[in-house]
């Protein structure tokens, strides 16, 4: 397996990037019904970890997702193709679930692709940035390819296959990591930004079974 020299990122995760990624997050939706056919984005194991397909909300396969132990913890390898232009926020979700049109599982009323897989692993217990989740952005060339390596002591492979699973989501914006420096808004960041880095929509995900 390939190993890579760690850099720390955030308070939780040693990288190595390849090329990066970015942020917004999902507003509600008013009418949708929740679609509940998951998509084909699953993972395989094997004895060096998981490899997960990634899936837009057509079901068209647009890259792939390898997870593997590693000097110092969790190596995420992420190759892409077919995705727009520019920085993406890259996460582990919570829920191991990738159904396009789907209702938020914390608020029914906010529909959306991919939003069956919930929030960042480790929400809840720290703002943006700091979740288990949170990985380094992935950046896509003018291409439509992009590749990031990153090495994180946050999750293992036992957090990823837990009984509800878990999802890796690439988002529509780049990631702020909750960093609005109170220059520019008095109060800081606000409740959307300090969840989710204002990471946007989920327009790729992988579904990694429990």
């Amino acid at each position: 397996m390939r190993r890579t020299a760690a850099t720390p990122l955030l308070s939780a995760c040693a990288l190595v990037l390849l090329a990066g990624c970015g942020g917004t997050e999902e507003q509600p939706a008013a009418s949708a019904e929740a679609d509940t056919t998951a998509l084909a984005g699953s993972a395989t194991a094997d004895d060096d970890g998981l490899e997960v397909a990634l899936v837009d909300p057509e079901g068209t396969e647009v890259g792939t997702v390898t997870l593997a132990e590693a000097d110092g913890g969790t190596e995420v390898t992420v190759e892409v193709d077919g995705l727009p232009p520019g920085f993406h926020a890259f996460h582990v979700h919570a829920i191991g679930a990738c159904e396009p049109d789907s209702a938020s599982p914390t608020d029914p009323a906010m529909t959306g692709d991919f939003l069956s897989a919930g929030g960042h692993l480790g929400a809840g217990e720290a703002d943006h940035g700091e979740h288990q989740g949170d990985l380094p952005s992935l950046f896509v060339a003018a291409s439509g390819t992009g590749s990031l390596t990153a090495v994180t002591d946050a999750l293992t492979l036992s957090d990823l296959t837990d009984e509800d699973g878990s999802a890796v989501m690439v988002h529509a914006d780049r990631d702020n990591y909750a960093n609005i420096p109170d220059r520019y808004a008095a109060g800081g960041p606000d409740e959307m930004t300090r969840n989710t880095g204002d990471a946007g929509g989920r327009i790729a995900c992988g579904l990694i079974e429990g």
